[in-house]
């Protein structure tokens, strides 16, 4: 079996993604990523036709090491809107047994938010550590930063240890803060975009470079 037998890609479908990389891989030029690290800023690029991320997105340097671990070991991913499962390949999760889960739609996480007065973003992250799929799991926040927050506490505190954090946010409150708080720690890994620009379709591409990375790794030399 291919590194990518599992990819429900086309071979046409193929070539017009490998056309767009080499585009652009030529219009970039330089960059000062390491090569599986700008596996994952092409993609963003790829899925947003933004160049600006050949130098927004920012790696902790053992980001790209930890995500392909805790895939190849299916480790759950845990994400703070929906839109988030619903972009990613599940014939590629599956090859990993790995499960995507949300809970900021949970009606018990909405009442919750409603009787404390924070978000439902906030009460979600709660929710996955009680849950206990923080630990060990990959958080992925492309929509909101209160989440990405909330998380950054319960790690402080010690109540919560995740393989890898993609924090991606996008908007104009707390965004930007929420990425910068996030690049400031040293542990657990982390990948982020700094500044506004974010959102879930680049945190889909990102674990889709991840799973890629994965897939390379599983099939050996």
């Amino acid at each position: 079996m291919s590194a990518r037998a599992t990819d429900q890609i086309t071979e046409a479908g193929r070539t017009i993604e490998q056309g767009s990389f080499a585009i652009i891989d030529r219009e970039t030029g330089s960059h000062a990523y390491s090569d599986r690290e700008w596996q994952l800023v092409r993609r963003l690029i790829h899925s947003s036709g933004d160049f600006d991320f050949n130098g927004l997105t920012r790696f902790h340097p053992g980001a790209v090491g930890a995500g392909i671990g805790a895939l190849a070991r299916g480790a759950p991913i845990v994400a703070d809107v929906a839109m988030i499962g619903a972009g990613l390949s599940q014939v590629r999760l599956a090859r990993f047994g790995v499960a995507v889960h949300q809970f900021i739609a949970d009606p018990e996480v909405i009442a919750t938010a409603q009787a404390e007065g924070t978000t439902r973003a906030v009460q979600a992250m709660r929710e996955a550590k009680r849950k206990g799929l923080l630990d060990g799991g990959i958080l992925a926040v492309g929509n909101a930063p209160t989440a990405l927050i909330e998380t950054l506490r319960l790690i402080r505190e010690g109540q919560a240890k995740p393989a890898l954090i993609i924090g991606m946010p996008v908007g104009f409150v707390s965004a930007a803060e929420s990425k910068d708080a996030l690049a400031e720690i040293d542990d657990p890994p982390w990948i982020t975009i700094a500044g506004r620009k974010g959102g879930s379709t680049l945190v889909v591409a990102a674990i889709h470079a991840l799973l890629a990375l994965a897939e390379t790794h599983q099939a050996g030399p």
